[in-house]
């Protein structure tokens, strides 16, 4: 086989080297691993491939981690510095979800198990956000009592609250109270109008302040909160100290480029009465609509993204789930923007137990992300991420993004209280297709039934996950760790990672389950795992 400049030949195929140049037998022999075609393609025991079943051979290093460029499209039309997506799930995406993985360079897609009132108005309060602005503080009315007061702060942790004549964001403000005004306070019923700070002793700021200058106000102020105020003095946002310091700017959010409004996605399913849900997020401003079904190859999808790309333009369209190329060629066909990959793979989803259909992750990810590439489409791997190694090789096989679930679960942004058992802080997690989540309007998602069928057929389960803290530490981690992942496969973007894998650059290798276990931790008697 010829070498020239560095390149081996091989028929209309070329394999860079490293500059160590490696002879033509150790090449061949497996001794760098396997390509993506010979792992996937000429693929002899017909099997699927999941992500703990690969590994990635390591590559040269020539540059630093800080430089190492992790952005990437999620659709034809969004690229997002962090590729990172929140699941549509009712115990993973609301609005505090999406708005601080927008914050942090993703993108969070709202969950549709609710009215489609309540949806576009979640996605309403996502493109409203103002950075260290509070836009939907709970506000109280001259009327509340000292023993409500109370019950407030123990129930919710807050310690001050707005006084509007209404009771409400929008009323007229009359006051605020603070712990200082009500420490010395006994009787529960006394009304907050006797020991509130009122407007006249409040120190405001007019709408349209910037965040600088509401800092500078505070500092010169010394208060803790400070009220915003319209033209007729009616409450439209509150600012806190404590806000401020962690909202810092976030260079890296994912913003639309024609209003500066952070991006915001929602799923729908694709029922007939979906059309009217679209709708009304178009109006709220959404970005981009996921048509969420477990089986996306349907006649029902098809319909609906040639609806969506015909009633709605300006908004993109994910189409879904697909496993397989034939699947993701139907949906192209109809003109989706974005493809999402994966199917009865996620930790609460029992699909594949139940119905006997779907497919390895790896083997899903890789097939139809090279197939939709064809055709400009970039496609998301949703489901069956546990680590940043997870998120790796998913990159490395050619997603754009990663769509996770029970990796984001369990954080302070989503929904959810969390509880103690056997002394562990947790928070609900459960599966869209679980009977629980069926019974709030999950079942569109995996039945489209016009007999009207009541039996239910569970594909998932509902759990608990342990507590991972606020995103703005998580995310960064994550961040880092698929840094670190490139990096030792010597890749310094993720764009690189798709070249790599296509031109054979990139190797992998199939671990034995032995090869599994020696992979992660083990020999030990016990051990702490700390993620940061």
């Amino acid at each position: 086989m010829a070498t020239t400049n560095g390149f081996h030949q091989n028929g209309d195929k070329r394999l860079k080297l490293s500059s160590l140049d490696i002879d033509e037998e150790t090449l061949n022999s497996g001794a760098e691993g396997f390509t993506a075609t010979q792992v996937f393609v000429n693929n002899s025991a017909c099997m699927g491939m999941t992500y703990d079943d690969l590994i990635v051979m390591p590559g040269h290093i020539s540059f630093p981690v800080g430089d190492i460029d992790i952005s990437s499209n999620l659709t034809k039309n969004i690229r997002l510095q962090v590729p990172f997506v929140s699941s549509p799930m009712d115990t993973v995406t609301e609005h505090q979800m999406a708005i601080t993985m927008a914050l942090q360079g993703g993108i969070g897609i709202i969950h549709s198990n609710m009215t489609p009132e309540d949806q576009a108005a979640e996605v309403l309060k996502v493109k409203k956000f103002k950075n260290g602005f509070i836009t939907d503080p709970l506000c109280l009315s001259p009327d509340t009592t000292l023993g409500e007061v109370w019950k407030r702060k123990e129930d919710l942790n807050f310690s001050s609250f707005p006084i509007t004549d209404t009771g409400e964001m929008g009323g007229r403000l009359i006051g605020i109270i603070s712990n200082r005004d009500s420490a010395f306070i006994e009787d529960p019923s006394v009304k907050v109008t006797e020991f509130m700070t009122d407007r006249a002793s409040l120190v405001v700021a007019k709408d349209g302040v910037s965040l600088e200058e509401a800092n500078h106000i505070l500092k010169e102020s010394k208060k803790g909160k400070l009220p915003v105020v319209n033209e007729k003095d009616e409450l439209v946002a509150l600012i806190a100290r404590t806000d401020l310091q962690k909202h810092k700017d976030n260079p890296r959010a994912s913003k639309d480029p024609r209003n500066k409004q952070l991006l915001v996605g929602a799923a729908i399913g694709t029922r007939p009465d979906d059309r009217k849900r679209a709708q009304l997020l178009a109006e709220a401003g959404v970005n981009v609509i996921v048509v969420d079904s477990s089986q996306g190859d349907s006649i029902y999808q098809i319909d609906m993204i040639k609806h969506l790309k015909a009633a709605h333009p300006n908004v993109d369209v994910i189409g879904g789930n697909v496993v397989t190329p034939s699947q993701a060629h139907h949906l192209i066909d109809a003109g989706v923007d974005g493809l999402r990959v994966g199917m009865g793979i996620g930790s609460i989803c029992t699909t594949q137990e139940v119905c006997a259909v779907g497919r390895a992750q790896a083997s899903a990810v890789y097939h139809v992300a090279k197939y939709a590439r064809k055709f400009g489409v970039p496609i998301t791997a949703d489901g069956g991420i546990k680590s940043t190694g997870h998120i790796t090789k998913a990159l490395c096989l050619g997603a754009g993004c990663v769509m996770m679930g029970g990796m984001l679960a369990g954080t302070d942004e989503a929904p959810g209280e969390y509880f103690y058992q056997d002394g562990v802080r947790l928070k609900r997690y459960r599966g869209m297709g679980s009977i629980e989540a069926m019974n709030a309007g999950g079942e569109k998602r995996y039945v489209w039934d016009t007999a009207g069928s009541h039996v239910k057929v569970a594909q998932g389960v509902s759990g608990a996950v342990t507590d991972k803290g606020t995103l703005r530490r998580y995310i960064p981690y994550l961040m880092q760790g698929v840094r670190h992942g490139l990096q030792d496969a010597g890749i310094s973007s993720v764009e690189e990672s798709r070249e790599k894998l296509y031109s054979g650059q990139l190797r992998f290798e199939i671990r034995s389950p032995a090869a599994q276990r020696e992979g992660g931790v083990h020999g030990l008697h016990s051990y702490q795992k700390r993620l940061y």
